[in-house]
């Protein structure tokens, strides 16, 4: 089996991991999260969202949270879904911007109402004015193998839409799962199809855990030579706009596969797990992913 020597671990927990929650989470707590996830060694996190309270209530206190954040070790980045958004993003010291586009034109319209043309005509407004100020430009594409309402999407739709907003500067595209029906089969038609046009060193991969596939399609997605990988801590997470998605591919099993292959994540899994253990005590509930509850079980 090929693996890489490294692979870049993308922690979600606090942005994609909370935002479903129904019950507020203290911004205390969403910094002390954060502080543990650094502190454990993280390289990369979402921290929060630039986006309306009436729809994602959970990160109606993204300003005031990056505003008292201590500086970080990880590459903090927030994410926004348009130009109001973006100047509300670009008012703090976040370096990188991340935006969003659905793969089909139902999740688009119920997700941030209106078409993906349109949406595509916005994100390259917002990723043209990201990059004049200075900031790291990610696209996360949303459905990019099934979408709740349209069901399977075709590879191709998902690498011309990728293509065209990586034309538009951004830096990196991940490619998304949205609600975790994916297998390694849909994993590989969808990298293979989208790295035609976009190099695979700036392609990540983003999987939800809702039909427990989430750990074997990161594994398919470092085969093809993907090796940046999205999770969250605890296997948090879920979306308010894609009924019965699952939360994310949970950190915890994700460190514990690449430890074991002997890829370098740079995370020390003990304390990865202290930081799901004090927010899933918080929220109330175990951790989703196995790792996690095998080692609160020692």
């Amino acid at each position: 089996m090929r693996t890489p020597a490294e692979v870049t671990i993308v922690e979600v927990g606090p942005r994609d991991g909370l935002q479903n929650e129904r019950q507020p989470v203290p911004l205390a707590a969403k910094r002390a999260l954060i502080e543990a996830l650094d502190a454990a060694g993280v390289p990369r996190m979402e921290v929060g969202a630039f986006v309306s309270p009436k729809w994602v209530p959970q990160m109606a206190d993204t300003a005031a949270l990056v505003g008292e954040l201590p500086r970080l070790r990880a590459r903090a980045s927030v994410l926004v879904p348009n130009a109001k958004g973006l100047e509300a993003a670009l008012a703090s010291a976040v370096p990188e911007i991340v935006v969003f586009a659905a793969a089909t034109e139902t999740f688009s319209k119920k997700n941030i109402n209106c078409s993906v043309t349109e949406a595509t005509a916005r994100l390259t407004e917002v990723i043209g004015e990201a990059k004049r100020h200075g900031r790291t430009v990610r696209v996360d594409i949303s459905c990019a193998t099934h979408c709740p309402y349209e069901g399977p999407v075709a590879p191709g739709t998902v690498a011309q839409l990728s293509e065209s907003l990586m034309a538009a500067g951004s830096n990196e595209l991940a490619l998304c799962d949205t609600i975790g029906k994916a297998t390694p089969n849909n994993v590989r038609d969808v990298i293979e199809a989208t790295a035609v046009g976009v190099p695979r060193a700036e392609l990540a991969w983003h999987g939800h855990d809702t039909y427990g596939q989430a750990l074997v399609n990161a594994l398919a997605a470092l085969e093809c030579d993907v090796t940046v990988i999205d999770s969250a801590v605890a296997g948090l997470g879920g979306c308010p706009f894609a009924p019965g998605a699952a939360g994310n591919l949970a950190t915890e099993d994700l460190v514990y596969l690449l430890d074991g292959l002997g890829v370098r994540t740079g995370i020390d899994l003990g304390a990865l797990a202290a930081a799901g253990a004090q927010i899933t005590e918080l929220l109330g509930r175990e951790p989703a992913g196995r790792v996690a509850r095998a080692l609160g079980r020692h």
